[in-house]
């Protein structure tokens, strides 16, 4: 849990030893960081909702405390997976464009799609249904690192967790967000669903496309998920 906080938010936790054991624990424990998460945005809505700004407005500024609180890890995973599907070549080349530090037309796109229709979404939606999109969008972490998914590159973070995680345990996680949804009403439960396809399917594209995965899918992982509970429920 202290690594899981340690790499997907801000807060000062500091874990001296990191190891595969320790990574897998971490993606098990994602969820529950999404958990927090979710709780943080809720209470940011809570207080812009007091201040009577617009509901667009609002939006905008939750995604981009959100942003702040992440260190928008995410946000460049998924500007970087939209530019490395959109460019051409082998995998190799496709993997040098991901790790360039800028980000490229389709990406720019992407982020602007994302985090617009987020930002609309969220100050619609039920607290219930932030916490399960926030919840979901991290369990989504577990579906790229299942067993059998190679790493595209032999470093970094994708190198460190693809293929930790068993299908048991992943499939465990989603069934249990699914019963979590259906006080929210049948169209979140047909959410989570909705966006474990999805995840799933990028999966698979990004393991052909690139050769396995990378920190980035994660991040384009989580987001897309996130945006698909939000819209659909």
């Amino acid at each position: 849990m202290k690594l899981a906080l340690s790499w997907l938010t801000v807060l000062p936790v500091r874990v001296d030893d990191v190891d595969g054991t320790a990574a897998r624990r971490a993606i098990s424990w994602a969820p529950v960081v999404g958990v927090l998460l979710g709780a943080f945005a809720v209470g940011v809505l809570q207080l812009l909702a007091i201040s009577d700004i617009s509901a667009l407005v609002a939006g905008f500024l939750v995604v981009g405390v959100v942003a702040l609180a992440t260190r928008g890890m995410h946000l460049d995973g998924l500007a970087d997976v939209a530019d490395g599907l959109g460019c051409y070549g082998p995998p190799e080349r496709a993997l040098r464009v991901m790790k360039d530090g800028g980000a490229g037309p389709f990406g720019v796109v992407t982020l602007i799609v994302v985090l617009g229709a987020q930002a609309a979404a969220l100050p619609h939606a039920h607290w219930g249904t932030v916490l399960l999109a926030f919840a979901v969008s991290r369990a989504a972490f577990g579906i790229c690192c299942l067993r059998g998914v190679p790493a595209a590159r032999p470093e970094g973070l994708g190198a460190l967790v693809a293929g930790t995680q068993h299908v048991g345990v992943v499939v465990g996680t989603w069934v249990v967000l699914a019963v979590a949804a259906v006080p929210l009403g049948w169209r979140a439960v047909v959410a989570v669903v909705v966006a474990g396809l999805l995840v799933w399917l990028l999966v698979k594209h990004t393991t052909k496309r690139f050769g396995g995965i990378t920190g980035d899918v994660l991040g384009a992982a989580a987001e897309l998920s996130l945006l698909v509970v939000l819209v659909v429920s």
